[in-house]
């Protein structure tokens, strides 16, 4: 008698499925296996623990005994959490998104025993509502056209899987690599832009940080206004709105309105750790305070909430609800909610600031409110009666009274899993936080976590695991390989930290992670990475990883393809090997023909493309103290996507302690051995000399970058 075979899981979300009637199956050879054997076909639900509409799926369907009993007798079900396996994710989104013209969580695929798609959605009621077919019907007719039909489930799935692997496969090889097509691209982001609340098209709305770096390097190399405000502003409306949590920092998801006032509940890492880059870019190039105070703010709830303090690392997610009963409940506020715990006076401001009213903006509950900012702190000042000082201090006191009621109550679920590449996206992102807004243990714990992971994810050569490490150290029954994202954000973790420390350890670990991922994941004869190592055998991969993807679009994350391009240019600039320099070019003119009809969705692309075409810059500050520290400042302190600043200690000053591209030069200075700090700066393959004071530096950057 088949039964739930999820108790030795590691994952959160399947380890959440243990108790259900369904006899789910890890993904794996012993499922499809079984599918052969018995002649059936495979019910996929691929979902994450973060994911409200799966844990509404479950308790509908899933834990439902007579449709666990349907689904049993005939399929075969696997359980994928698509945090975990974001390869297996992939590809069968692209399929249901053939199938149905749209994807997402709970992905519900039905699959021929071999694991090809021919059906497919995401939701489905249990029975026939919202204009939507119910589970149970769904699960008889799929069962009968199996049975009866199976010729025409043979032939959808062949089509389909046709559809994905044209969809995964496509290039655009052209030898114009030039910066009129990184115009294209700028210029297709600001035509979706919106003036009125800012960020990208109507409703739904993500955030697309790298779009909004991409408009940020505009501004700041070409000073064009236009993406200055469209940039500025959507920052400004997106901290602003409900899609910020104004209490604990950091952002949900995405609104669900144009407005950014409600949004899903749910907090990713990713998201955040994106996002924290963002604001701390646009504190570089636009020098307002307020930016700043996001970025440090978001850096607050990772702190508090995401971390691993002791031995370092990052959680992958933060759930929206307690229940299925509610919707963001723990992040909203009724009026009286807010009264109970505040002072009248301090109701007076926050109220109005955060816009808590009678009627607030949940479907579920209109009394709840999504804390949002609807007027300036001036205005609210006014009409308070109170000077903007004080309306400044009742705030903060508001703020933090409401925070300590929230914190009683329960929290929503955080996975405690580190994935490995969402942990070089955070020390990346940590790394260039704390060296321009000067935050230290920010610093120091960024290279912790950077450690634990070259630790416990890595074996030294090239092998690179997917996780670090699953929650309460729970041992996984199988290793799931790192694929290339989590090759190429490791290697640019690695060159950050080195750039920041000088410490030759972490380039070599950088140098060594760059060749893996070369031999593991670049095609050679098509001039692009793939997602998964390219000497498997195609007809040895399960379901659908047979198909190849060539990963161009930033969807969530930043694109495998222009990330690996990122980090081996910047190796090239330290390491001398043209090699890497070719392969860039190789990758980014695979994709030059067709890049710019992506639009909003290739930003790593044409900031990569950026990096390749602009002459680079090269600042290293060399020294301790006071002195050298002003000196870094004053080279960080402009964003600019080709200026690379390294920081240096003399000690670190051989040939055998730096890269070979970077010994040949710094060997060869001499300075006065008072000499506090100093700076030398590079633009293209030309080097000013060495410069001792913060006047000539600012002289300097200002003709290089």
């Amino acid at each position: 008698m088949p039964v739930n075979l999820l108790d030795q899981a590691a994952s959160s979300y399947l380890r959440s499925a243990r108790h259900q009637p369904v006899c789910w199956h890890p993904w794996g050879e012993e499922a499809f296996a079984r599918a052969r054997a018995e002649d059936k076909p495979i019910l996929l639900d691929i979902g994450a623990v973060w994911c409200h509409w799966c844990h509404v799926m479950d308790r509908e369907s899933y834990e439902n005994a007579e449709l666990a009993s349907i689904l049993n007798e005939h399929f075969v079900a696997i359980k994928v959490d698509r945090d975990e396996r974001p390869d297996v994710d992939a590809r069968y989104q692209a399929a249901v998104s053939a199938i149905s013209g749209q994807g997402g969580w709970p992905l519900t695929g039905f699959l021929t025993s071999d694991g090809k798609p021919f059906f497919g959605g995401t939701y489905f009621p249990a029975d026939d509502r919202y204009g939507r077919p119910g589970f149970k019907r769904v699960l008889l007719t799929m069962a009968d056209v199996w049975r009866n039909r199976r010729d025409e489930a043979l032939e959808s799935a062949s089509s389909v899987m046709a559809a994905v692997e044209q969809n995964e496969n496509f290039s655009g090889r052209s030898s114009e690599l030039n910066l009129g097509l990184v115009e294209k691209i700028f210029a297709s982001i600001l035509k979706q832009y919106d003036p009125r609340n800012g960020g990208f098209g109507s409703q739904p709305k993500f955030p697309h940080p790298a779009a909004i770096d991409l408009l940020l390097e505009v501004a700041t190399r070409t000073g064009h206004e236009e993406a200055r405000n469209a940039a500025a502003h959507t920052l400004q409306r997106m901290s602003c709105g409900g899609v910020y949590d104004h209490l604990a920092g950091g952002f949900h998801r995405y609104s669900v309105d144009e407005r950014w006032v409600v949004p899903h509940f749910e907090k990713m890492l990713y998201d955040n750790t994106e996002l924290l880059r963002c604001y701390v870019h646009a504190y570089q190039s636009f020098v307002e305070p307020e930016f700043a105070a996001v970025a440090k703010e978001i850096v607050y709830w990772l702190d508090t909430t995401m971390t691993d303090r002791e031995r370092g690392g990052f959680y992958g997610s933060q759930d929206a609800d307690i229940s299925l009963d509610d919707d963001g409940d723990y992040f909203t506020w009724t009026k009286a909610e807010a009264q109970a715990v505040l002072t009248p006076k301090e109701f007076d401001v926050a109220g109005r600031y955060w816009d808590i009213g009678d009627l607030g903006d949940m479907h579920h509950n209109p009394q709840k409110n999504v804390l949002h900012v609807r007027f300036s702190l001036e205005d609210v000042a006014r009409e308070a009666g109170v000077s903007v000082e004080n309306a400044q201090e009742t705030l903060k006191a508001a703020r933090q009274k409401m925070l300590t009621a929230r914190f009683a109550r329960p929290t929503p679920f955080i996975d405690r899993t580190l994935y490995t590449g969402w942990n070089a996206m955070a020390v990346t992102s940590y790394l260039e936080a704390a060296r321009v807004l000067r935050l230290k243990d920010t610093w120091e714990f960024a290279l912790k976590s950077l450690d634990r992971l070259l630790v416990q994810a890595w074996d030294g050569g090239a092998e690179l695991s997917h996780v670090i490490a699953y929650p309460d150290d729970f041992p996984a029954t199988e290793r799931v390989s790192g694929n290339l994202d989590d090759y190429a954000f490791t290697v640019n973790a690695c060159v950050d930290a080195w750039l920041g420390t000088g410490a030759i350890e972490y380039y070599h670990s950088a140098m060594k992670l760059a060749s893996a991922m070369i031999e593991r994941f670049y095609d050679r004869t098509a001039g692009v990475f793939l997602d998964l190592p390219i000497g498997e055998d195609a007809q040895e991969k399960l379901g659908a990883l047979s198909a190849r993807r060539r990963p161009l679009q930033d969807a969530p994350t930043p694109a495998g393809n222009p990330v690996a391009v990122n980090a081996l240019l910047r190796l090239e600039s330290l390491s001398g090997r043209q090699e890497f320099r070719e392969i860039a070019e190789d990758v980014l003119g695979a994709f030059a023909g067709i890049v710019e009809h992506f639009g909003l969705y290739v930003g790593t692309y044409a900031l990569s493309l950026n990096r390749l075409l602009l002459d680079a810059v090269q600042v290293v500050v060399v020294g301790s103290g006071a002195e050298a520290s002003k000196l870094e400042a004053l080279a960080t302190a402009r964003f600019a996507v080709n200026k690379t600043v390294i920081k240096l200690q003399p000690r670190q000053l051989l040939s055998e302690t730096l890269p070979e591209a970077l010994a040949e030069t710094l060997t060869q200075i001499t300075m006065q051995k008072d000499t506090e700090a100093w700076a030398l700066v590079c633009h293209g393959r030309t080097c000013m000399p060495p410069i001792s004071s913060s006047e000539l530096l600012l002289d300097a950057l200002e003709m290089a970058v």
